[in-house]
């Protein structure tokens, strides 16, 4: 066992010391080691129960035999740090986590790991961590909130975040946006849409790395505390088995997970965090797999924001194996990747079942032919940039309009709310990438502005930052290169006419290539916002959106 590095032989007499002051016994100290990685804390909605389900893993890794030893990462919600400096401290938390977990892990020399995260950043560091750790680890998240209920109709946190933007065009009164807040996040747990955090926990079960149910059994149902304590059996299993993370997430199983991503219709943050977890794992991930995968992987399901279903109404449907299925059966899937039940895709899949068309479409009537994601490319995004394609109106698919250009979200949020965006007008919010934000910020507060102001199917947005799971629209965020290091899009200029193609992939800046070589021979780098502390580091260190905001020695 790899703890016997901590446990056993004369020299580790010292440690074992420290064990018995920890109250270990005798014969605990004959049994394997297992981490629970624990993102539980009193301020993150979506993990505000994951003390319960630590407590299930305990008791099933203690029953499996194994002894359950519980250390913390950390956890940001993203909906509280919207809006202001809090939001530079999202994507930045995910090396962190990634960096904190390696250093716990590999210091006290676990045998395995159970990760227990929620929330958006949580699950991409933990499965980058998993990664880099390779010891036998499992995926059990705290699941998704309940929708909320506001007139009889379903509502979730993006209805709550354009519910502001309607109050400010002066079609819902101050009562109408408290009965939002008092109604649309009803329990704990991921908010209810295909956000990222549920995006990254269904696609959890699409790499192998989470149990079945992980991505949409609801946070308050019962059957997630038997999923925790499944979970507990099953890492002590893998244990036995000697499967390891990178037996799992392996190039063909990050292909399998951008599929269902494509199916499911999954946030635009996959776009950063796959290439990450690629990268943990050696593998080049270009993020024009998409188009290639988009192509020929139909977008089966219609989740807030997209459309008028929720986390619960996939789950009844029968969740995210039932995607694969149709998916592993249309010949669309990798069926031999290995997963953490020690079974392959295949052979977990073979019993699901479609019980809801209406949610999960059939392959032969899907809510369209191509995935949820598409890039972008053209003289003003040469390396990239990510479109949710599958919550954008068909009529802004394409759209050409002047550009109205802004230098960070909150002169944006200013012009949407005082009128000054009008039907037509292509928003530029830019030096909010990875490096300009720095910490590439989420642009939920500018896409509800517009949809909340009745712009949502005349007005385009185009940003090196990124946007929240919970934006729809023609919402085209990752940029690259980004303002920050030169990209085309620091040159662009108020009024310049900015051509959207999004069924042919294209992002073109109606300018010729004489002025902008001119414009770029003028520019000059800004001065860092931040010059200090964790993100003044951050920004020395990560790279462009297009690779994954991924951190690399210089």
């Amino acid at each position: 066992m790899k703890s016997d590095n901590v446990k056993k032989g004369m020299q580790q007499a010292p440690h074992r010391s420290l064990f018995n002051a920890l109250g270990f016994t005798e014969e605990e100290m004959n049994k394997p080691m297992i981490g629970i990685v624990s993102s539980y804390n009193e301020i993150v909605p979506g993990h505000m129960n994951l003390d319960k389900i630590v407590a299930a893993v305990k008791q099933g890794v203690a029953e499996a035999g194994g002894v359950p030893v519980v250390f913390p990462a950390i956890a940001v919600c993203d909906g509280i740090a919207m809006g202001h400096i809090g939001m530079k401290y999202s994507l930045v938390t995910r090396d962190l986590i990634a960096d904190s977990t390696e250093c716990m892990a590999l210091a006290h020399q676990f045998d395995a790991l159970v990760m227990v995260p929620n929330c958006d950043k949580n699950v991409p560091g933990l499965l980058m961590a998993a990664a880099r750790i390779n010891v036998p680890t499992v995926f059990v998240s705290g699941g998704p909130m309940l929708a909320g209920h506001v007139k009889g109709k379903k509502r979730s946190l993006s209805s709550m975040f354009e519910a502001v933007g309607s109050y400010s065009a002066g079609t819902m009164t101050e009562e109408d946006v408290k009965e939002y807040e008092a109604k649309v996040c009803p329990t704990c747990g991921s908010c209810s849409g295909m956000y990222t955090a549920n995006s990254m926990n269904c696609l959890t079960e699409a790499l192998g790395m989470g149990l079945g149910g992980n991505g949409t059994i609801p946070a308050v149902y019962s059957e997630r505390i038997k999923l925790a304590k499944r979970a507990g059996y099953a890492v002590m299993d893998m244990l036995k088995k000697d499967i390891k993370p990178r037996d799992i997430m392996t190039k063909e199983a990050i292909i399998n997970a951008l599929t269902v991503d494509m199916a499911l219709g999954c946030s635009t943050n996959s776009m950063l965090h796959l290439p990450a977890i690629a990268h943990e794992i050696g593998f080049d991930f270009d993020i024009a797999y998409a188009n290639e995968i988009s192509e020929k992987t139909p977008n089966l399901c219609h989740l807030a924001p997209a459309g008028p279903t929720y986390m619960e109404d996939l789950n009844e449907a029968g969740g995210v194996y039932a995607v694969m299925k149709q998916l592993l059966d249309a010949g669309l899937l990798n069926g031999d990747c290995m997963t953490v039940t020690g079974k392959t895709v295949k052979e977990n899949v073979a019993n699901a079942r479609n019980l809801d068309p209406e949610v999960i479409r059939p392959m032969d009537d899907p809510y369209s032919k191509t995935g949820g994601l598409a890039v972008l490319k053209g003289n003003l995004a040469p390396d990239g940039s990510v479109v949710k394609r599958s919550a954008v109106v068909p009529e802004m698919m394409v759209h050409e309009g002047p550009a109205r250009v802004f230098d960070c979200e909150e002169d944006a949020i200013d012009a949407i709310k005082s009128g000054k965006i009008v039907a037509g007008d292509v928003v530029v919010i830019r030096y909010e990438g990875p490096k300009g934000g720095p910490g590439m910020r989420e642009m939920l507060n500018p896409t509800s502005a517009i949809a909340g102001m009745g712009l949502g199917s005349t007005v385009a947005l185009i940003t090196d930052g990124r946007f929240s799971g919970a934006s729809r629209g023609a919402s085209i965020g990752h940029v690259s290169p980004e303002a920050a290091v030169g990209g085309p899009i620091a040159l662009v200029h108020e009024g310049d006419t900015i051509a959207i193609d999004i069924p042919n992939m294209k992002l073109e800046l109606k300018v010729s290539d004489e002025e902008l070589a001119k414009r770029k021979a003028e520019w000059t780098p800004r001065e860092p916002r931040v010059t200090t502390g964790y993100l003044a580091r951050y920004e020395k260190m990560v790279t462009s959106g297009n690779r994954g905001a991924i951190l690399e020695m210089k």
